[in-house]
């Protein structure tokens, strides 16, 4: 007897039904390419970005994400915002400042002075693939830092201050001769004020119009946090990193050992900021804060066994925590 055809296999499936499915496909292929999530080296995509979508490639989107968050914390400890003011083009204009603009100029600096290494961790990078010529990327980083400090204008004079600092910042990290990610803690010190403290100050500046105690010392504690948040990132770049004398946590105390230097460092800065709450008598933020500092616990135990193949996962996972605690301290902040 003959076999009867399965009319719902993938190759006998209506012929727009298989263009959906590979127009779907494409679609994830591309949002995963611009994204910024990090890739295997072998993963290559399979068709021409176009231009916009290299552009949003090297403008790496799932950096904004904290910086953005940061913000939000800032303005919900200012005591001033509300769900009412998500509509305010001033809040627009903070969420485009730190997302998409003064991050993104960031990683552009980055990639730009990093693309020898970006070579051997990341050569799918926009500019060791050949996609943008360093004279392209020069031409775009002068341009969004210029628009970058004209929309910080556009909020308050502090904002400008933060923005220009967070700039100088990211050619300390990655320019030589200085470099500070290659000089062990300093690299990861100076990201986590950029990422953090910066636009937790400057979100309460733009709904307060100056800066609290409270929050400086609550960003100060989850800036330590992100530190070792940013170790956990190294993980991904220890062969470029040894290869070019790169003294990162992982290349100088070994992947272990760094991964639980990570931990103490994630979990110590969470802890303190649940501390603090605790002083300023909110008793239940102190607890919440304290109570998503144990989850992460258990992630960071299977980080430890294989930190390079679980940075990733951990960070995907773990992060929702310590967001959210970050959040509780914020509204904690903004009742008296």
């Amino acid at each position: 007897m003959p076999d009867i055809p399965n009319d719902s296999s993938p190759t006998n499936a209506p012929k727009s039904k298989r263009l959906e499915a590979l127009n779907d496909a494409t679609l994830e292929a591309r949002l995963a390419n611009t994204s910024g999530i990090r890739k295997d080296k072998g993963d290559t995509p399979t068709f021409k970005p176009t231009k916009f979508e290299l552009l949003i490639k090297f403008l790496k989107p799932i950096t904004w994400v904290p910086v953005i968050w940061s913000f939000v914390c800032g303005a919900a400890a200012s005591g001033n915002f509300g769900w009412s003011n998500l509509g305010d083009l001033v809040f627009w204009l903070g969420i485009l400042l730190t997302g998409p603009l003064a991050t993104g100029v960031c990683q552009m600096l980055n990639d730009y002075f990093d693309r020898d290494l970006d070579g051997i961790n990341e050569p799918t990078r926009p500019i060791p693939a050949g996609d943008i010529s360093l004279r392209d990327a020069t031409i775009l980083i002068s341009i969004w830092s210029l628009l970058t400090v004209a929309v910080a204008s556009l909020i308050h004079p502090f904002v400008v201050m933060h923005v220009i600092l967070g700039i100088i910042n990211a050619h300390l990290y990655s320019a030589n001769p200085i470099k500070l990610k290659k000089r062990l803690w300093w690299g990861n010190i100076i990201v986590a004020f950029s990422y953090l403290v910066y636009p937790w100050l400057s979100g309460e500046v733009t709904y307060r119009g100056e800066i609290t105690t409270g929050s400086i010392v609550i960003a100060l504690c989850y800036a330590l946090a992100s530190t070792g948040t940013m170790t956990v990132n190294d993980f991904k770049s220890i062969e470029g990193d040894e290869h070019v004398g790169i003294r990162t946590l992982p290349v100088v105390y070994g992947e272990t050992r760094a991964a639980v230097i990570a931990a103490l460092l994630i979990n110590i800065g969470q802890i303190a900021a649940a501390l603090y709450m605790l002083w300023l008598g909110k008793w239940a933020n102190a607890a919440l804060a304290g109570a998503f500092v144990v989850p992460q616990i258990f992630l960071q135990r299977k980080l430890i066994e294989s930190p390079r193949t679980r940075d990733v996962w951990y960070n995907a996972l773990a992060q929702n925590f310590l967001v959210a605690g970050m959040m509780v301290c914020a509204l904690g902040l903004n009742r008296p």
